[in-house]
């Protein structure tokens, strides 16, 4: 199910990326104090109580000729577009001005949900400047401030309530899955070849698949499957052309809706850095992830091809040394037919439970071949283990203090669970909690 969507829209200068760095909980957007420096729009997910949801820093509106202002305007507006709720911020040290005039205007045309911020209000001096903006029509302004991080709790608050209630989806039992990369990596051409029917439109120019095509079939075992093909996600700087307009956003519903994530490569062209961007969206989303590599009929090859291009894969890709990966070819049809079975597996694997009593066996073993470590004269005490989650598969760990819990001893535990269970495809997160 596609996350709930929040732009933040508003004129140059106004906090957007600094409010946005505050929801997402990290340092996302560039800060600067220069008008225009987030160009393209950037991407996070945000949370606040039980909800989730897909949040959109934006350029700034701005009705000057400066450089990049028509791109910057056109990108906002896509985010306008695509967003549930819209947060509309203004700041209250350089009080209400025509360019925030004419942003209201914008958003009175889009006929979405309008939240009106007013950033900058670090001081009750500056809180009572927020009463000019009620001239906007937005109803009441929120006070917040991004340096000091006041007031957010009241503006979540807020963008929830205007959420949109979720859409009752039928039940579906089909085994979900896109494919994402860049563009002209070949992904149409995979979705054709696997379906054995020219559905969508195949063409060396990048870019010609602007939106996401669910397609359902079944494998001769019967099983079913639906397919989403995404636009390629593009490098930021490129996103601009209306013709890439909705690319990424596309592509990271697509991720949402997916139990299993094909993530492509072009073998002609081998890694990218953008191809590791890619993929980060879809292992931090916690999908099952497949690496395929397309065109590996153009190469010339020897004995060795193959295994070199896999250990460069693991050298590039280290966070997903859990992720399969299969050499095909769209135009040849080679080792497309692994491709259903493997994606079959990778979900099952995601959904798969363990009873407490054997996972506690496996853990009794793990701190009796590797001691738990002691930081500053104090050693980690491991209880107990408990899954509590799937897709991906999650598991709590009972300990003395979960700040001795070091990641280097959580993934020694994640590697115990994947020698023991076929965990193949999917990540695993361990959580660690303090005894009671």
């Amino acid at each position: 199910m596609a996350l709930p969507t929040v732009a933040i829209v508003g004129r140059p200068n106004v906090g957007k990326s600094t409010i946005f760095n505050r929801i997402a909980g990290d340092r996302i957007s560039i800060v600067e104090d220069t008008p225009g420096v987030t160009r393209d729009r950037i991407y996070a997910r945000g949370d606040w109580l039980t909800h989730e949801f897909a949040l959109i820093d934006t350029g700034g509106i701005d009705i000057s000729d400066a450089p990049f202002v028509k791109q910057i305007q056109e990108q906002a507006e896509i985010a306008i577009e695509e967003a549930d709720v819209i947060v509309f911020l203004v700041s209250a040290q350089e009080g209400l001005t025509d360019a925030d005039e004419k942003v209201a205007q914008i958003l009175y045309r889009s006929d979405k949900p309008v939240v009106l911020a007013v950033n900058k209000t670090d001081n009750p001096e500056q809180r009572q400047d927020i009463y000019d903006f009620y001239a906007l029509g937005f109803g009441d302004p929120i006070p917040v401030s991004g340096a000091q991080g006041t007031g957010l709790g009241d503006l979540l608050d807020l963008i929830i309530s205007k959420f949109p209630e979720p859409k009752q989806e039928d039940e579906d039992e089909s085994v979900h899955f896109s494919l994402i990369g860049r563009p002209n990596v070949g992904k149409s051409s995979l979705v054709n070849a696997i379906l054995g029917d020219n559905r969508v439109i195949v063409s060396s120019i990048e870019g010609t698949t602007r939106d996401a095509i669910d397609t359902k079939f079944t494998d001769p075992d019967g099983q079913e499957f639906s397919m989403i093909d995404t636009a390629g996600i593009r490098k930021r700087g490129k996103v601009y052309e209306n013709t890439e307009r909705y690319a990424v956003m596309r592509a990271m519903r697509a991720i949402d809706r997916s139990d299993v994530v094909l993530v492509v490569l072009n073998a002609e062209e081998g890694i990218r850095e953008q191809d590791k961007k890619i993929a980060g969206y879809a292992h931090e989303a916690g999908r099952g992830i497949i690496i395929v590599v397309n065109k590996w009929d153009t190469l010339k090859k020897d004995n060795h091809t193959m295994d070199k291009f896999e250990t460069k894969i693991r050298q590039e890709f280290q966070y997903l040394d859990y992720a399969p990966v299969v050499f095909v070819s769209a135009v040849t049809k080679q080792r497309l037919q692994t491709l259903p079975a493997m994606i079959k597996t990778v979900h099952d694997n995601q959904i798969r439970r363990i009873q407490s009593s054997v996972l506690n066996d496996v853990l009794l073993d793990a701190v009796a071949l590797t001691p738990t470590p002691s930081i500053h004269g104090r050693r980690l005490r491991v209880y107990y283990m408990t899954q509590v989650a799937i897709k991906p598969p999650t598991f709590v760990v009972f300990v003395n203090d979960p700040e001795l819990l070091h990641f280097s001893y959580q993934r020694f535990l994640i590697n115990q669970l994947r020698s023991t269970f076929d965990f193949t495809g999917t990540p695993i997160k361990i959580i660690p909690r303090k005894r009671k």
